[in-house]
């Protein structure tokens, strides 16, 4: 974890009363994680640094079962069985299939859930109620996702043509159908090319550059977000502008991002909830979360290495510019 997250983290949980009063004495707490994730990305630590200030501790009264890390989509659901066998107090779900999978697996085990779209993915009832043993943060991906079209074609007046890049665990043909009606409606053809594995990925963005595409639109997705090199690799090679949904991607090499920081979903929101749970809060009396800051994200040296030139009163925009 870089030092500024560690310092965010601990000003963040700091103010939290109570915060080492609430575990049962000689008790072990069980947290597991299941999704594409690695288990040493920032967001992973930087939630578990947020459980140890608040006096869960890895190796003391805290135990982090790390089997279902860095998963393929065909794996969550043997593993989720696996984490409920072994009794976790709260399993983690990346996104929505591992979500799905784990609430196929349990009914009484609370789970939360980052993901895209909680109501329109099933995962819950609605976002004031939950109902169930599953709720989370829910980043609000149809609307972001259109919202990063119009930022790319800012960038790329010239474009006739954008394609988006979707993974099929958050495919959804009504939202597909609202996005290339926006683009329509500004003169711009929208072809979605879905990926189903990390297989698919390369070629689908082969064929997007083929097709004419001026740039592509990578959509909420973890299988996606889970497989972001070769997005950053293969667009880079084809000299294809790209914008994501994560400010982290521009800080790792891609072109723009623009929607709420993965880190501080997990070192804020998702901790916080997690804390609640593990003292005993019910996930049904814990409302679903929204992101509260969205951010603009741009790095130059993409920029420059594709041959784009990034307007002043775009980059005065930007959160955050990487040079």
């Amino acid at each position: 974890m870089r030092r500024r997250e560690l310092i965010a983290v601990l000003g963040a949980v700091a103010a939290w009363p109570d915060r080492g009063r609430a575990q049962e004495a000689g008790r072990t707490y069980r947290v597991a994680y299941l999704g594409p994730s690695p288990q040493n990305a920032p967001p992973q630590a930087a939630f578990f640094a947020a459980l140890a200030e608040a006096g869960f501790l890895d190796g003391k009264n805290l135990k982090i079962d790390t089997r279902g890390y860095g998963l393929h989509p065909g794996q969550y659901e043997e593993i989720a069985r696996e984490l409920v066998a072994a009794k976790a107090d709260l399993i983690v779900c990346g996104g929505p299939e591992p979500g799905r999978a784990t609430r196929k697996a349990t009914t009484t085990i609370p789970i939360l859930v980052n993901t895209d779209d909680m109501v329109g993915e099933g995962l819950v009832a609605s976002i004031a109620r939950p109902e169930g043993n599953v709720t989370g943060v829910s980043i609000r991906s149809p609307d972001l996702d259109g919202k990063r079209l119009e930022i790319l074609l800012e960038l790329l007046p010239a474009a006739h043509r954008i394609d988006g890049l979707a993974g099929v665990d958050t495919a959804n043909e009504k939202h597909f159908t609202e996005l290339r009606q926006a683009a329509k409606s500004r003169g711009i053809e929208f072809v979605i090319r879905t990926a189903a594995d990390y297989g698919e990925i390369a070629p689908a963005i082969e064929a997007a550059k083929a097709a004419g595409a001026a740039g592509l639109n990578v959509l909420g997705s973890a299988l996606l977000f889970g497989n972001r090199k070769v997005i950053f690799e293969q667009t880079a090679a084809l000299g294809l502008p790209t914008i994501y949904q994560w400010p982290e991607n521009a800080q790792e090499g891609g072109l723009l991002a623009y929607g709420p920081s993965i880190t501080r979903i997990y070192r804020e929101q998702l901790s916080r909830m997690a804390i609640k749970m593990l003292r005993g809060t019910k996930p049904s009396d814990l409302p679903v979360e929204l992101p509260d800051k969205f951010d603009l994200a741009i790095n130059l040296k993409v920029a420059k290495a594709l041959g784009l030139t990034i307007p002043p009163a775009f980059l005065d925009r930007a959160d955050e510019v990487v040079e």
